[in-house]
């Protein structure tokens, strides 16, 4: 890969000079499979961090572990959360720990200041531990599926652990890509990560939001995406992009950003994905580009045009709030012919 892949998609002036461009690609595909709009390489090879999340649940769906464990929605949804670390995440997360009898310890995500520290939304103040990181909902939901099928728990991160080994026999199922496309990682959580083309992570988003109607994993799909929809406050938490943007999308919309500049969200009345990736990770730049997307593909009204107009943030404030800069959209989605 290399910097052809990208393409001029925010840009920010000041005084009418323009002070920064932020490069990135994306990609639009149905739930078949078909490339239906792009801007830069749609195959640009990109870690799909958080985004990954839903699919990573897989395993866990499709060998009836929300039955066994008698999970609602709530629940389901932490499986797919960045969370913000506030009360009601963690309690969802002692939920979580509480059916399979395990202890917080066990789970292997680590500790990081939660994101309401960040946001300046109310927590419930330090101590903070493994329940309050954003990626606890996930590793609760690989613990439980580790004890519901008797497997090792303290390897459960491990790349040829047999839970590791199910995400990626499913990921490649629900994605079309096979091993030779893909490339392995560590995401931040230190669970494994999977860098793959644009174009997959778009059909996989395609096909969560195409849920019953999904070639593959229907029922699977369709739980997580409406868990998602119907909690996108436990999916993100206060302020945060996911949650505004799934409220927006009143129920149409499943959304899910992942670190250094990806997201992914897709359209249930649509059956189509769109996934973009931001080469410097800048978020603003991120969340500008997805409405703009969303806009030019025709996904938006006028009342949802104006509730996302904080996330495209075309006017640059300064400290006091006074206007100082723009930022603006420079991409046209090129069209595919049928």
């Amino acid at each position: 890969m290399s910097a052809m892949d990208w393409t001029a998609l925010i840009q920010t002036e000041r005084a009418g000079v323009a002070e920064c461009v932020h490069f990135g690609a994306v990609a639009v595909v149905n739930a078949q499979g078909r490339l239906l709009a792009s801007a830069g390489n749609p195959r640009r090879l990109t870690f799909t961090r958080s985004t990954l999340k839903p699919f990573q649940a897989l395993p866990f769906m499709e060998s009836g572990g929300a039955e066994h464990w008698q999970l609602d929605t709530s629940q389901l949804a932490m499986l797919c959360a960045s969370h913000n670390g506030e009360d009601r995440h963690v309690a969802q997360i002692d939920r979580l720990l509480a059916v399979t009898r395990l202890s917080y310890k066990r789970l292997q995500c680590g500790c990081h200041t939660p994101y309401f520290v960040e946001l300046g939304v109310k927590g419930p103040g330090a101590p903070y531990d493994e329940r309050h990181h954003n990626c606890s909902g996930k590793h609760a939901g690989f613990l439980a599926y580790c004890v519901q099928h008797r497997l090792p728990l303290e390897t459960y991160l491990s790349s040829d652990h047999p839970l590791q080994q199910a995400i990626v026999r499913d990921l490649m199922r629900v994605m079309d890509v096979s091993a030779s496309e893909m490339a392995p990682g560590t995401d931040g959580c230190s669970a494994p990560n999977h860098a793959l083309p644009l174009t997959q992570l778009a059909l996989g988003y395609a096909r969560l939001a195409a849920g019953s109607h999904s070639p593959i994993f229907g029922e699977s799909l369709a739980k997580l995406s409406h868990a998602m929809r119907s909690h996108p406050d436990l999916v993100s938490g206060s302020g945060r992009n996911d949650e505004a943007f799934m409220r927006i999308g009143r129920g149409d919309w499943v959304s899910k950003v992942g670190a250094d500049g990806v997201q992914a969200i897709g359209s249930v009345s649509r059956q189509e994905g769109l996934a973009i990736k931001i080469s410097d990770g800048s978020k603003p730049a991120l969340f500008a580009a997805a409405v703009a997307a969303m806009d030019q593909l025709g996904w938006l009204d006028d009342g949802q045009r104006q509730a996302l107009e904080p996330w495209r943030a075309a006017s640059i404030l300064s400290v006091k709030g006074q206007p100082v800069g723009m930022r603006r959209a420079v991409f046209d989605l090129q069209r595919q012919r049928a």
